[in-house]
């Protein structure tokens, strides 16, 4: 008699397998940019781009516009804690997309924990230690986004809105070429590869093997 449970250990072990997976691979992706250790009562309009950070990064009574400049498919990364350590902590912090921006390209990657508290977040979290996010309710501070963790990932009074399937870091959501040795595009419409890349989204190049023409005996059964 199957058991269903053990369906269920092999999902979650996939998707803490795609979890690590993602967030070693957002780890290695180049910096084009560079972000400050604290904000404070500041106001950062920024382009598409990767911005890092060596150690953390706080963010205090600052408002984040992120500019699309008209490219509905624009992708921001924030590295914080290439160094090896570094927190993201955001306080009374709004980050607004502004020019065809969309909270779904937005990425935050995070070598330890991150704390929000009534801050109009945007994009996915991936962190290596715990996640606070408390306050972030209402049409004035909302999340939008996915917040997944290495450790605990704790929501107080927060509002959610998840992303599906964005695209994979620095390819736009327009182009989708399933061909092996292209990178990961965060797309694929025969659902042939699902969870290898990313736990947003799939790909035959991530490990897969593909199939004809790359939608069949990939690694979803």
């Amino acid at each position: 008699m199957h058991d269903r449970g053990d369906d269920d250990r092999a999902g979650f072990t996939q998707a803490l397998a795609d979890f690590n997976a993602a967030y070693d691979q957002y780890a290695n992706i180049p910096c084009t940019g560079t972000l400050n250790a604290a904000y404070t009562n500041a106001a950062l309009t920024l382009a598409p781009g990767v911005y890092c950070s060596a150690a953390a990064v706080t963010f205090t009574d600052t408002t984040l516009t992120l500019d699309g400049q008209g490219d509905p498919d624009a992708t921001w990364i924030f590295k914080v804690g290439t160094g090896g350590t570094g927190a993201l902590t955001g306080t009374n912090l709004s980050v607004v997309m502004t020019n065809g921006g969309e909270p779904c390209n937005v990425y935050w990657w995070v070598a330890e924990a991150v704390t929000m508290t009534t801050s109009a977040f945007q994009g996915t979290l991936l962190a290596g230690a715990a996640i606070t996010m408390t306050g972030l309710a209402g049409n004035t501070t909302p999340f939008n986004g996915n917040a997944l963790s290495k450790a605990a990932v704790t929501l107080t009074g927060v509002t959610v809105a998840g992303c599906k399937a964005p695209a994979g870091p620095g390819k736009p959501r327009g182009k989708c070429n399933q061909g092996v040795g292209n990178g990961p595009e965060g797309c694929d419409p025969g659902n042939s590869n699902q969870g290898r890349v990313s736990p947003f989204g799939s790909n035959d190049e991530a490990g897969g093997v593909p199939g004809n023409p790359g939608r069949k005996g990939g690694n979803k059964k």
